[in-house]
């Protein structure tokens, strides 16, 4: 008797684990947590909307979880909601998503209760102004009030990692329009750098600031690649405990086609790059 007892406690604990992968019971776990050292994720691109095929797997409707019935949208266009959002990190990371895809806290991705998986959608930090776009590839979050839930690189970007949640503006992508438009901005190229003299007041524009050299050189590579004729440098800043890598591009002029450049480089996943002498 004593043996079938300890089977069936050895049952239930594998049952209670596997339901701890499931779309319900994961999450319901407390304390996730980030990486245990801080990573620079300031290299990491945002995703890129593109025409999918909703995935097989995550988007069963209605769904329940922890004894509430949700309901996935036929589709997110037109769809806009302000609320709070959290995030979600390394007590996930390498495990299955509700699509079935492996949750990579170090890419930029979401969970959401409704919207079809995937689906693409612009963050807004309310607090901030700072923006990301992510795929939604996940359901969540299960916790009263929160209506998205990022991952760690994505909420690092919005700089919300300490407080754990900020109030943000999150907003479907239509990717057929997206691709439509940035291939239209793509194939107009930009005017040629003005000549670095003094006399035209010609500045650099920092992309980035990184520190490992090896993530500032990766940015420098891409960003010469997408801003041919422009000077990409690495422009090192000593620190009492560390070197800062800054990634400038330049020279440039405060003109019209400064405004195109910060909008291309925005949309490579560079946020807020601002002028320097």
């Amino acid at each position: 008797m004593s043996r079938v007892i300890h089977n069936l406690i050895a049952l239930s604990l594998i049952v209670l684990l596997a339901g701890c992968s499931s779309s319900g019971g994961r999450y319901a776990v407390d304390k996730d947590y980030g990486p245990a050292a801080e990573v620079d994720v300031s290299h990491v691109p945002n995703a890129v909307p593109r025409v999918e095929a909703k995935s097989r797997g995550g988007n069963k409707s209605p769904y329940t979880v922890l004894g509430k019935t949700y309901y996935v949208m036929a589709s997110g266009m037109g769809y806009k909601e302000r609320g709070v959002a959290s995030w979600y990190g390394k007590k996930f990371h390498g495990h299955k998503t509700s699509n079935g895809e492996i949750y990579n806290m170090y890419a930029m991705s979401a969970a959401h209760k409704s919207l079809p998986l995937p689906s693409y959608v612009q963050v807004t930090n309310l607090n901030n102004g700072r923006k990301v776009i992510v795929r939604v590839n996940d359901r969540g979050p299960f916790h009263g009030g929160r209506i998205i839930d990022l991952s760690y690189a994505a909420a690092s970007k919005l700089d919300m990692l300490g407080h754990g949640t900020a109030n943000v503006e999150v907003e479907a992508i239509d990717p057929q329009r997206w691709n439509t438009s940035t291939a239209a901005a793509i194939s107009t190229p930009l005017a040629p750098p003005p000549e670095a003299t003094a006399s035209n007041g010609a500045r650099y524009l920092q992309v980035g600031a990184f520190s490992l050299a090896t993530t500032a050189t990766e940015a420098q590579q891409e960003l010469e690649t997408m801003l041919p004729g422009y000077q990409v440098r690495i422009v090192p800043l000593q620190r009492p405990n560390k070197t800062l890598y800054r990634v400038q591009v330049g020279p440039v002029l405060l003109n019209a086609n400064l405004a195109e450049l910060i909008s291309r480089i925005e949309a490579a996943g560079y946020l807020r790059p601002h002028l320097v002498d």
